[in-house]
């Protein structure tokens, strides 16, 4: 998702959204690491970004509070 569509999201919608990019960076290192290789190793790379942006959402909205 884009920026400005996290940004709609409410605080928990947000959390729960972080939470799941998490288990799948967890899940992409696994199979990495197992098989040694993965479908599409450029999802690491943007599961990490799409956490940075969650991550800097919140924060975002817990300052305004």
């Amino acid at each position: 998702m884009k920026a400005h569509e996290l940004r709609d999201l409410s605080l928990i919608e947000l959390e729960a959204r972080l939470k799941d990019e998490k288990e799948a960076l967890i899940d992409f290192r696994f199979n990495k690491a197992i098989a040694g290789q993965i479908e599409n190793p450029a999802r690491i790379k943007n599961t990490r970004r799409e956490i940075a942006r969650l991550h800097m959402i919140i924060n975002e909205k817990l300052s305004a509070e």
